[in-house]
């Protein structure tokens, strides 16, 4: 079969059709999947036949894959497969780039669709490279010499008064290790030379400025990752994954579909230390993250 892209937005996403990733892919077909997660940011398979070890084997296609998550329990059994289950909570529903509160966040993440609802519970996934573009000049050149502190050490989704014992166990073991991490608001693409927003939900305050000047200024940044024209609105249907460049994207789980099941299974892509505009890498601040990943060349 012969590999064909289709895009699907104007900015971000493209379908993969002609391949079957449950066998292993030649050099050249896994050059053309790498070139157009690249200019896409986000891939759509459809009809995928894989399980929890042919899933991890596509992702090892392309590096070295992290363990589930560096404090979040992993699939029983499966080391390197992370549930993303409504039974354990919908803490994803805020946009952020996975784990970027460590000093090397994954490189790309991937979702593969278990339990679907019958409504709802679209991932929203959003070009922060298009974000970049569309800043006014002034915007641009202020947000090229700013640094962000990430950490996971507070909840992202839910208000402490609406907190109940099961999110209480939930939360404590997403923060039993504390991380900090700083990284460039504006990032370097290591693959194309793209500058996209390295922002998100767990971007907490700017270097050098007070929290609440930081909090206006990272949602005025932002406001431009999450314009309508930079989405991709990813309606799951069943035996679907979907891959997008973590570097360059931020996601968003909608909590829409009444409590309905609802599971993908997640393996992410070790990740390489984020590089800024003048060639400085991110920094820790606090935390250890190599339990969880390695450091991609």
């Amino acid at each position: 079969m012969t590999l064909e892209i289709t895009k699907i937005t104007a900015n971000i996403g493209a379908r993969v059709s002609g391949v079957d990733i449950s066998r292993p892919l030649g050099p050249e077909t896994a050059a053309a999947v790498r070139e157009a997660l690249s200019t896409h940011k986000a891939l759509v398979f459809d009809d995928v036949n894989l399980d929890d070890d042919s899933h991890q084997a596509f992702v090892r296609t392309f590096g070295e894959v992290t363990t589930a998550h560096p404090t979040v329990s992993s699939v029983d059994g499966v080391p390197n497969v992370l549930p993303v289950d409504s039974e354990r909570g919908r803490a994803a529903n805020h946009w952020h780039t996975d784990v970027t509160f460590v000093l090397n966040p994954p490189q790309a993440t991937t979702l593969r669709s278990i339990t679907v609802p019958p409504y709802g519970g679209e991932t929203l996934i959003a070009s922060s490279a298009a974000a970049y573009r569309q800043l006014p000049e002034p915007l641009r050149r202020l947000a090229d010499g700013l640094w962000a502190e990430h950490t996971n050490d507070y909840d992202y989704a839910v208000a402490d008064e609406e907190v109940d014992e099961r999110q209480a166990a939930q939360r404590a073991q997403f923060t039993s290790i504390t991380y900090r991490t700083v990284h460039p608001v504006v990032r370097v693409h290591p693959l194309t030379g793209e500058r996209g927003l390295f922002i998100g939900g767990f971007a907490q305050r700017l270097v050098g400025l007070p929290p609440a000047e930081s909090r206006r200024i990272l949602d005025l940044l932002q406001a431009y990752v999450t314009r309508p024209e930079n989405i991709l609105r990813h309606r799951w249907s069943p035996n679907q994954l979907v891959i997008f460049d973590n570097r360059i994207t931020q996601h968003y789980a909608i909590d829409n579909y009444d409590g309905l099941p609802r599971r993908l299974h997640r393996v992410t892509l070790a990740g390489d230390v984020p590089v800024g505009i003048e060639g400085k890498e991110s920094y820790s601040i606090q935390g250890d993250a190599s339990h969880y990943t390695p450091v991609a060349a």
